[in-house]
Formats: C-alpha cells, sequence, structure tokens
C-alpha cells in the first residue's frame, strides 16, 4: 500500500484466498451430496452397503454431515466472510500467511474427517466425530482464522462495524467454546479417546453443542452473509437498521438456551427440558425478525426476481430460513417432540435447512461473487435458473417426503388397540410402510446433487471467459479516529447497567431454590420494565451508547460472548452438580445409613466388563447408535414396545452416552437377554435372516477382526480416571474375565454348529448387546450354571 500526493493509499484485497475458497466449496459440495445420495440408498436398498465396512451407513452418514456442514457450508462461509470482511472495512486482510493457513488447515480437517470416519474412528458424537487429534487441528486452525479477523478489525478503515460483522464476531467467539467445551477428552491412543462427560451430562453438553452449532456455524454465519450480498444482488439499503439489531442481539442470547429440546422426555432433569423448549419457542421472533428483515430489503426491487436467478436463490434461502425456524421451535413443543422424535420428521426438517436455507443461500453467493472475482460476467443465466428449479422442486421431494413418512412413523409407533395394547407391535412394519417416501428421498437427493454439476458447468465457462481480478480501492492514510470514551465509560454507562443487572440476575436465577427463584424472577420482571422504561425515555442516548459499542470491537465482542455464555452456563453446571450428587457405587452400608438410596441403587449402572467394554466400543465406532436409540421414553406404547422408562441412573457411566436420535431401528437400551445369542450372531451375519424387511448394513468383519485384551485394560484404566468405579482387582483380573466369558459365547455358539473365536469382535459385541439393560452378565461357566 502506497501514499498518494492527496494522503491516499491503495489498499488492495486478497481475492486470491475468495477464490480458492470458492473453488472448494464447489468441489466439496458434489462430495457431500454423493455421499448424501450413497446412503440415502442404502436406506432404500441394503445392498448398497456392498457388504464392505467401511461403506457401511454408520461410517458413511458421518461422512456426509460433516461433508455437508464444515466442507461445504464450511468453506463457503469462509469464502463470503473474506470477500466481504475486506471490502466492509476497507482493509486487506491483516495476514496473508493466516489466511493461507486457515484454507489449507481446513482442508487438512477434512481430507482427515473423509480417511478416519470410513475407517471406524468416531467420537460418536454428533457433528463432532472427529478423533482427538483432529479436533487439535481444528482448534488450531479456528485460532488462525480467529486472530486473522480480529487483528484485521484493529487495524480496518471503517469506523462502523456493519451487521454482518457482528454474525461474523459472534460466530468466532461461539464456535470456539462450543467446540473446546464439547470436546474436552481423555485420549486412550492415537485414535480413541473417552469423553470427560458421562450419561446425562455428556446428553447436555453434546446437544448443547449440536443444537448450537446448528445456530452458529449454519446460521449466524448466513445471516451475516445475507446481510451483505442480498443487499448487494438487491441493489437495496437493509430494511431495518433496528431490527438487525434487535434480532442480533436476541438471537444469540436465545438461541444457547434451547438445545435441551433434543432431549424432551429422556432421562435429562424435567427443569432443563423445560427450560430448553421455553427458550425455543421464543426464538420464534428474532428468526422471523431477521427473515422479514431480508425479504423486506428486496422492496423496490422485486422486479429482480423475475430475471436474475442470485435473487430467486437469495430469496427461495431466506424463505427456507423461516420455514425451518417455525418447524424448529414447533418440534421443541413437548406434545408434537412426543410424535415427531427420533422419526425421518427431524430428517425433513434438517434438510430444509441444510438443502433449502444453507445450500441456495451458498449458491446465491457463488453465482453473485463468482464473476466479479474473475472481472466478467455470469456464463450463462439460463443455466443458473435451470439449477435453481432442478434444486428447488428436489428439495420439496427431499422434505415432503420425509414429513409424510416422519408423522406416519409417529402414528404408527403410538397405534394402541381398544384393550389399550400395541395396534404394530412389528416394529419393522413400519420401516417396510415408509419404502416409498425412502425412494422418493432418494430421487429428491439424487436430482439436487445432478443440478450441481450445471453450477460446475457455469462456475468453469464462466471463469474461462475472463480472468482473475485484483481490486483495490483508495483510503485515506489516516485510520478514522476512535471514539474519545474509554472502556470504562462505556462499560458503567446506563443501558450497561441495566444489561449487566439482567444478565447477572438470570444467572442467578438458573441455580437459585424454590424459596429464592421467586424473589430473583420478580428483580428480573423488574429490570425488564426499567430497561423499557429507560429506553423510552431516553432512545437518542441508548442510541449513541449502541453506536459507541458498535464501533468499539473489543467491548462488542465482551458483549456478544457475555451473552452466549450465560445461556450455557445456567443450563449445564446445576445438570453436573446435580449428576456428582449420585453416587456411582452403591453399598448394603449406604443403604443402611440412608433407605432412600435403595430405589437409586435398584437402577444404578454397573461398570461394563472387559469384554462388554470392548463390545461397547466397537458399537460406537460402527455408528450405531445413528439408528438405534437407547432412551425408553416413560410413554405407554414406548414401555409396551422396549420394557419399562429409561432412568438417569442408568446411563451415569457411560462414555460417550448413546441415547440416539433416530430409530431405523429398535431401541436397544433393554434388549439384554430378549434373544439368544445364535439370534444375535444371525441378525450380525446377515439382518435378513431374523428381521426379512430390515435395511440393515451386514457386520461379517465381527467375525474375523480380533479385540486385544490389554488394550481393554488401558481403556478401563482410562474410564476409572473418569469416575467410573473400576477397582485394582478389575484391573489384575480384565483379561482373564475378557478370554472366559468370550469363551462361554463361543462355546454357547458352538452348541449350534457356529464357530466364533472368543476374543473376535462378534463375541464382544454379542457381550454388549446382552449386556443392556441388565446387570453385569456371568464370567464364568460356574456363576452361568448358578
Amino acid at each position: 500500500m502506497e501514499a498518494t500526493n492527496t494522503q491516499m493509499k491503495t489498499v488492495v484485497y486478497d481475492d486470491a484466498v475468495v477464490r480458492a475458497f470458492s473453488i472448494i466449496t464447489i468441489v466439496w459440495g458434489v462430495v457431500a451430496f454423493l455421499v448424501g445420495v450413497i446412503v440415502a440408498s442404502q436406506l432404500s436398498f441394503w445392498q448398497a452397503n456392498f457388504g464392505v465396512e467401511w461403506l457401511s451407513f454408520g461410517r458413511l452418514r458421518p461422512l456426509h454431515t460433516n461433508a455437508a456442514i464444515f466442507a461445504f457450508v464450511g468453506n463457503g462461509m469462509f469464502a463470503g466472510i473474506y470477500y466481504s470482511t475486506q471490502r466492509l472495512l476497507k482493509t486487506r486482510m491483516a495476514n496473508d500467511f493466516l489466511s493461507w493457513a486457515n484454507f489449507w488447515g481446513w482442508q487438512l480437517v477434512i481430507v482427515s474427517a473423509a480417511v478416519t470416519y470410513p475407517l471406524g474412528l468416531t467420537q460418536s458424537k454428533e457433528y463432532a466425530e472427529l478423533i482427538w487429534p483432529i479436533d487439535l487441528l481444528v482448534v488450531v486452525v479456528w485460532v488462525l482464522f480467529a486472530v486473522n479477523f480480529f487483528w484485521t478489525l484493529a487495524k480496518r478503515n471503517e469506523k462502523n462495524l456493519y451487521v454482518a460483522i457482528w454474525f461474523y464476531i459472534s460466530t468466532i467467539v461461539t464456535i470456539a467454546v462450543l467446540y473446546i467445551v464439547n470436546n474436552l477428552q481423555l485420549p486412550t491412543s492415537l485414535t480413541h479417546s473417552y469423553p470427560i462427560y458421562g450419561g446425562v451430562q455428556d446428553a447436555l453438553v453434546q446437544w448443547w453443542y449440536g443444537h448450537n452449532a446448528v445456530a452458529f456455524f449454519l446460521t449466524t454465519p448466513p445471516l451475516g452473509l445475507m446481510y451483505y450480498f442480498m443487499v448487494k444482488a438487491a441493489e437495496r439499503p437493509v430494511y431495518s437498521y433496528r431490527l438487525s439489531v434487535v434480532h442480533f442481539w436476541s438471537l444469540i442470547f436465545l438461541y444457547i438456551w434451547a438445545g435441551p429440546h433434543h432431549l424432551l422426555y429422556t432421562a435429562l432433569p424435567d427443569w432443563a427440558q423445560t427450560l430448553g423448549m421455553i427458550f425455543s419457542i421464543m426464538l420464534w421472533a428474532p428468526s422471523w425478525g431477521g427473515m422479514l428483515n431480508g425479504l423486506l430489503t428486496l422492496r423496490g426491487a422485486w422486479d429482480k426476481l423475475r430475471t436474475d436467478p442470485v435473487i430467486k436463490f437469495f430469496v427461495v434461502a431466506v424463505t427456507f430460513y423461516g420455514m425451518s425456524t417455525f418447524e424448529g421451535p414447533l418440534l421443541s413443543i413437548k406434545s408434537v417432540s412426543a410424535l415427531g422424535h427420533y422419526t425421518d420428521w427431524i430428517i425433513g426438517h434438517v434438510h430444509a435447512g441444510a438443502l433449502g436455507w444453507n445450500g441456495f443461500m451458498t449458491f446465491g453467493i457463488l453465482y453473485w461473487m463468482w464473476p466479479r472475482l474473475y472481472g466478467t460476467k455470469l456464463y450463462s443465466t439460463k443455466l443458473a435458473e435451470t439449477h435453481f428449479w432442478i434444486g428447488t422442486i428436489s428439495i420439496l421431494m427431499y422434505v415432503v417426503s420425509m414429513w409424510v413418512s416422519g408423522v406416519s412413523q409417529g402414528l404408527f409407533w403410538r397405534a394402541l388397540d381398544a384393550e389399550g395394547f400395541l395396534k404394530y407391535p412389528d416394529f419393522i412394519e413400519g420401516l417396510t410402510n415408509s419404502r416409498a417416501m425412502y425412494q422418493t428421498r432418494l430421487a429428491g437427493g439424487s436430482l439436487f446433487f445432478l443440478s450441481s454439476f450445471l453450477l460446475v458447468y457455469n462456475m468453469i465457462m464462466t471463469a474461462k471467459q475472463g480472468s482473475p481480478k485484483t481490486v483495490s480501492v483508495q483510503v485515506p492514510v489516516k485510520r478514522p479516529a476512535g471514539d474519545k470514551v474509554s472502556i470504562w465509560a462505556l462499560m458503567t454507562s446506563v443501558p450497561m447497567l441495566f444489561i449487566t443487572s439482567i444478565l447477572v440476575v438470570a444467572f442467578l436465577f438458573g441455580f437459585a431454590g424454590d424459596m429464592v427463584s421467586p424473589i430473583l424472577l420478580a428483580i428480573l420482571l423488574v429490570l425488564f420494565i426499567a430497561g423499557i422504561i429507560s429506553y423510552g425515555t431516553s432512545q437518542k442516548k441508548w442510541g449513541q451508547w449502541y453506536g459507541l459499542v458498535e464501533r468499539h470491537a473489543l467491548v462488542f465482542t465482551v458483549l456478544a460472548l457475555v451473552a452466549v455464555l450465560i445461556g450455557g452456563a445456567v443450563e449445564i453446571i446445576p445438570t453436573i452438580i446435580i449428576s456428582e450428587n449420585v453416587p456411582l457405587e452403591i453399598t448394603d452400608e449406604m443403604i443402611a445409613e440412608d433407605p432412600s438410596l435403595a430405589e437409586t441403587a435398584k437402577w444404578l449402572q454397573k461398570p461394563y466388563s472387559p469384554l462388554e467394554l470392548a463390545g461397547r466400543d466397537i458399537y460406537v465406532s460402527e455408528g450405531c447408535y445413528l439408528c438405534h436409540s437407547q432412551m425408553i421414553r416413560p410413554f405407554r406404547h414406548e414401555v409396551l414396545r422396549y420394557g419399562d422408562y429409561s432412568r438417569m441412573e442408568e446411563s451415569l457411566l457411560d462414555h460417550p452416552f448413546q441415547w440416539g436420535s433416530k430409530r431405523t431401528g429398535l431401541d436397544l437400551a433393554r434388549v439384554g437377554g430378549k434373544y439368544d445369542n445364535l439370534w444375535h450372531y444371525l441378525h450380525l451375519m446377515d439382518p435378513r435372516s431374523t428381521s426379512p424387511a430390515s435395511n440393515m448394513p451386514t457386520y461379517t468383519h465381527f467375525k474375523s477382526k480380533t479385540v486385544d485384551p490389554e488394550m481393554i485394560v488401558g481403556r478401563m484404566r482410562a474410564l476409572g480416571k473418569l469416575g467410573v468405579p473400576y477397582h485394582e482387582e478389575d484391573y489384575d483380573l480384565a483379561v482373564q474375565r475378557f478370554k472366559s466369558q468370550g469363551q462361554m459365547i463361543s462355546d454357547y455358539l458352538a452348541g449350534n454348529d457356529v464357530n466364533v473365536a472368543p476374543d473376535s469382535e462378534m463375541a464382544a459385541v454379542i457381550a454388549y448387546l446382552q449386556r443392556l439393560g441388565r446387570g453385569p452378565q456371568p464370567v464364568t461357566p460356574e456363576v452361568a450354571a448358578k
């Protein structure tokens, strides 16, 4: 950058990294859509698993979700942020090396995921399946991105922070907190670890992360990009600045509380479930405020909708955002969740957001930005129009089929006859009834995948008719002077005192008991009313204060961080405290001292035997939780179908928890003892031999692969450090008990003319399945006979 005689300097934007992110977005998008078609095929035709372990549904499904979220949407997010940030701040990104380190580091993360997931290396936590070394790489790359972004903010040539920048800030700080907290784990080897949380703690932390990964990776970045690229495409200013302020702060504050709505009617404490439901319903207001702000930005420009495919993509994307953010709170209502949870309705909801909101927003940005990166016009508007219409039709085919399938499944499972017993006791009958909808979903997904090649061809031809363009702008040599207001003055101003007081009281309310909570609630209401009155009588002063905060990046970032931390702390800390108060081991002496522990002891989970632990780790690595839940809800139809409802005490020792979020197969919480070892063997070798209509893949490799008992001893010691009540005797006798229990299973199967090695994965998985819903199984023939 060189100064001119008029005290101006030239800023050259770094669009090379934007081009790189845009290209790789398209590449990974095609890959994500292809893997999605494959896993959709596997649900319709079990043969599409090809009998190959690393191509099974349980291993490819995390690859699909991660490719769609982090590879396609993630790279598109980086492309849009790097492009818009430089222009909004009128400066080049602070450091070219950090920009490219962000690019190559992120691709290394994605390639690592593409290698490890098919190999069965996973944490089994949805949207956080990466093994711990790759988690560390994600953190490093994210820190590089954050340093580059905030460094750029510090050297900006624009005084004000535009609304898009607000959303980028909230994304960066919140994803850092979410990812680190959810991925705290104890490694047992280079490729395996156990989360430090267990059972209900792990469930809450996971869905606090899982829901807010959707919020702060798939919602706030695209919203920020919407506020920039939709405005540019429409050539109109944002409809309402005030609405954008309300939209931003209410969204980031409310979203972080909503995670527990994924765990309604589970063993999660009822207060946490209710809190998640209430805040989810409250999200309707800011979400629709953002949608309306986006659509109303097109006022006076709706004529472009007829001729400009970019506007078409943006309008439908924002519409899908509105639809998804209506459906999400709807599904968080307990009575609706009772019907929709574990069904394909949730799959339809997720893909309406992923394909309609994220996919179309990314397509619209690429169609608008790509020609400008190459200094030319879009090669073919007609191809873009065709892509739009095929994409829209394919999304509707996908989503509507999953709505129909999901509602049908929910009604099928809960149907009772006149005597109050299950009308349809055979679970597999519901699956066969959904087969036509699965094939419709496959057709829609295939169309979406094929339509993406229209984008690929259009982008290639557009690039060929242009050349990489370098964009520069003139800015004053002297950067804008900062406001002569100290951080202390901002933090002690009247608006800030109101906000701080409300946040502190809200935080304390989360920990208050029955006596104090009504008082704190009354104080909270008084503060809200006083704040509203203060704003109504001093709007100008509040506006001036917010203008100062908006221009002070550090204060703004701290406030955004505090806003998101409050909800997480209020939900997670009490749950951890409650769980810690439940003893992990109860002796007869303890019951004698406190008879109330007798009921807890009845349900309290016992540690897994060495062979059962090995089987559980295999179950986790195969992604079985993606189709089988282990959480029986307190409904008559579920108790009749699966057994007594699940208690919190039953899974406290589970690292990670395996409650699941989808039932393509039966719930397995109490499957132990329902079938003999031979049935499990036959079911794993060929599911059609026991359930003719099953779409489950085969697991023949369990028979040939073996487990090292010494490795399991090391894993037991790791779990012991996490609080699982293993003792020195358990470690000393682990290998002997492993072999003894494995030999029992092997001998039983041999009596039925089936040869299975005692140390095979098959024996381990059978031992684990037989344990579910029961106490530790006998490990010697003498004990078994007794």
